[in-house]
């Protein structure tokens, strides 16, 4: 009966059958003009940024809500932690000649280096192997950046120095500041300056006074502190310790991989603070054993927000993730170089609004 009753007829009125032939994305934008114009803000904010990007260009109307500083910082806040899509920036230099630099940007090192990130935007700077004076801010998301006044600090003007540099959201202000702190001395330096945590509204890097210890800057207050290390590395901050935010990005963790003996065995120990900025809270979470000739030593570049880790194998420079439960690597098929940083990274439209911004 049924099939006599649709026999030769269309189910679909003429105007839903010229659809069809339509994207997906033409259909959506097509749907949500239809909608009252009150209801469009709220159902933009759940969008993905692609999507976002495409749409600036459907309306004035659309493209004034999408690049107003409120709707960026709501879109921001709301795609944070269990909402947005876990990404991972890796950053590799294959040879102290690669450098590649297709923007114009005036450098002293091969290329910029990625110090860290911070809602979708990407902290570079020019200090790789030398004293550099160039730091630029860039969101690959919307495919902008702006590069920094230069520092009162440069080696044109005061010699040798070291830094420690970081980017940080000042929530209270709804502001990015960048912190940089210098040291001038007269030894010639041939590494990058330390890679920046940013959890809690803070910074964090490694320092020392009297004793090592983990230096903070609160971003919104604008103020220093101080967190102690477990109490094996007051003493003796190896050059092989490296700090990096948890998984959860509420607190930070340390991971030391080392030679334990001249047969080339390798070991890695990995610390968190279960509570930030309580030192008792400190908790080994894991040593493994990097012996005999499958298991090649490693050296750990981050925790993702899954809660594995990020390992470069430094004999063949592959990245693979590591288990904390069951041990067990997976090889992610991509290789590292000379070089290599990873950093959690989630997109955003930061910068979007920025009319100094330089577009690409």
């Amino acid at each position: 009966m049924c099939e006599e009753c649709y026999q030769g007829k269309s189910l679909l009125n003429p105007g839903s059958t010229s659809k069809l032939g339509l994207p997906i994305s033409n259909v959506i934008t097509d749907w949500l003009k239809s909608l009252p114009e009150e209801l469009i803000p709220d159902i933009l904010l759940r969008l993905p940024i692609k999507s976002l990007i495409r749409f600036t260009s459907v309306s004035k109307s659309w493209n004034s809500t999408i690049k107003h500083p409120t709707f960026i910082r709501n879109h921001t806040l709301n795609f944070s932690d269990q909402n947005a899509t876990h990404l991972l920036l890796l950053h590799t230099l294959l040879s102290n000649e690669d450098s590649s630099n297709p923007y114009g940007i005036e450098l002293i090192n091969a290329c910029l280096r990625a110090v860290g990130t911070c809602n979708g935007l990407v902290f570079l700077a020019d200090d790789l192997k030398r004293c550099g004076d160039t730091f630029v801010i860039w969101n690959p998301s919307v495919r902008k950046y702006v590069t920094l006044p230069q520092s009162s600090v440069r080696f044109s003007t005061h010699g040798i120095y070291t830094d420690m540099s970081g980017l940080g959201y000042d929530a209270i202000g709804n502001d990015y500041k960048v912190v940089r702190l210098t040291t001038l001395n007269n030894v010639t330096d041939d590494g990058p300056s330390i890679a920046q945590v940013f959890v809690n509204g803070a910074l964090h890097w490694p320092a020392y006074n009297k004793q090592y210890f983990v230096l903070t800057f609160d971003v919104a207050s604008e103020s220093f502190g101080e967190i102690n290390l477990p109490m094996r590395f007051q003493s003796n901050f190896p050059e092989d310790l490296m700090l990096s935010a948890s998984g959860d990005r509420k607190s930070i963790a340390l991971f030391h991989s080392m030679r334990w003996n001249n047969k080339g065995d390798y070991f890695l120990d990995i610390w968190v603070m279960k509570e930030y900025s309580e030192e008792q809270s400190w908790t080994k979470l894991l040593v493994l054993s990097l012996q005999g000739p499958e298991r090649s030593p490693a050296e750990a570049l981050c925790f993702k927000r899954s809660g594995e880790v990020i390992l470069v194998r430094l004999d063949s420079l592959e990245l693979v993730s590591l288990d904390l439960v069951s041990k067990q690597f997976k090889a992610l098929g991509i290789s590292g170089g000379q070089f290599c940083s990873v950093h959690c990274y989630e997109e955003s439209l930061v910068l979007l609004d920025t009319k100094d911004a330089v577009s690409y």
